[in-house]
């Protein structure tokens, strides 16, 4: 497992606080013991003093055994060969080799730990004293061990926990993203095909006169201006990482929606009986409103100039139910994009939790779109 710097869990104050006071209590532990001793005995204050400056310097290496871990471990074991003031930085900078586990450098430093406790344990021979703090030592050596074994799992677990999160979250914004992407597709190819049915009414009609050849143009102009503010809006929200930012359509926003396809020149007839629109969940009229959208636009794309019969129906506990019919073109359509918009919707209404089927009857494409309306 790699444990590089970069890939361990950074320690908050606290975190730092308690490492550096466990390190320091058996310090003070065994300071206040030679000092008890010097003070009985000054004979031994130099021996006192440097076993205390070892155990200092232990204290300073610990800063970077995060970054060196074996190093910093072997470097404070061999210190306990010396002095028993440094079995508090050795310790802790053993339990954080530990916790990286990697065997190849835990293996040598618990053995060169262990061999520093055993010479500094009967270095003044072999008595009972001696054993005893033999026997402490690689005792508390082999609980380090384990604790630094122990604190290693948590930590894997508390990292696996954080991917896991992030995961979540990364799966999450591809799927606001994937919206975003759909809702630019609507809006988009809907402004796109009203952009190319006035073009090419100029191009084709030659009846027009004055003002309804300026009128056409200013349709074109604004619906040129709109796709590229719908175009700005999305990309923007792309780049921010955000939910959309404007306002979204829902079902109340169809008669303006049919008002623009007629001005345009498409021939729209609704037939609407929903009943009590107004306890209409939002996102089902949303939903709703952009599989009318791309009804309408799959058919100026696939049967230019033909009429499209539009009928809503619902009610609170039942479905609210989406007819489109057109007539069907001869041959077929040579428009880009072809029966992406059916993807489109299906999937829309996959994701609503509704049902969609098309086929053709007697001449015309027909629609059909289910979408739940709970009570």
């Amino acid at each position: 497992m790699n444990d590089s710097p970069q890939h361990q869990l950074p320690l908050d104050r606290w975190g730092s606080m308690v490492r550096y006071l466990a390190a320091l209590g058996p310090m003070l532990f065994f300071a206040v013991v030679w000092a008890w001793v010097a003070a009985h005995d000054l004979d031994k204050l130099p021996r006192a003093v440097f076993d205390v400056s070892l155990g200092v310097l232990g204290l300073v290496l610990m800063r970077w055994r995060r970054r060196w871990p074996w190093q910093i471990a072997a470097a404070t074991a061999l210190l306990t060969a010396f002095s028993s003031s440094a079995s508090g930085p050795a310790n802790v900078a053993y339990v954080s080799l530990c916790t990286h586990r990697r065997w190849r450098e835990i293996v040598p430093v618990a053995a060169l730990s262990w061999s520093s406790a055993t010479l500094y344990a009967f270095a003044g021979g072999v008595s009972q004293q001696s054993m005893i703090s033999f026997v402490t030592s690689t005792t508390i050596l082999a609980g380090l061990t384990v604790f630094g074994l122990y604190l290693r799992s948590e930590r894997e677990a508390l990292l696996a926990e954080e991917r896991a999160e992030r995961q979540r979250v990364e799966q999450a914004r591809f799927a606001e993203r994937t919206k975003i992407a759909q809702e630019m597709h609507d809006a988009l190819a809907h402004r796109m095909s009203l952009l190319a049915m006035l073009a090419g009414g100029l191009a084709y009609r030659v009846d027009l006169g004055p003002e309804q050849t300026r009128e056409t143009a200013l349709a074109i102009q604004e619906n040129a201006h709109q796709s590229l503010n719908e175009l700005r809006t999305v990309l923007g929200t792309l780049r921010s990482d955000g939910e959309l930012a404007a306002p979204q359509p829902t079902i109340a926003d169809l008669d303006a929606l049919f008002h623009e396809v007629r001005s345009a020149g498409q021939k729209v007839l609704v037939t609407d009986t929903i009943e009590q629109r107004d306890r209409l969940p939002t996102q089902t009229g949303r939903n709703a409103y952009r599989i009318v959208q791309e009804a309408l636009t799959n058919a100026r794309k696939h049967a230019p100039g033909s009429s499209v019969r539009v009928e809503l129906d619902g009610r609170p506990g039942d479905a609210l139910r989406i007819d489109v019919t057109n007539a069907t073109p001869y041959g077929p359509s040579s428009a880009p994009g072809g029966r992406l918009g059916l993807v489109g919707v299906a999937e829309r209404a996959r994701m609503a939790g509704g049902t969609i089927t098309h086929a053709h009857q007697d001449g015309r494409f027909v629609l059909s779109v289910r979408l739940p309306w709970e009570a």
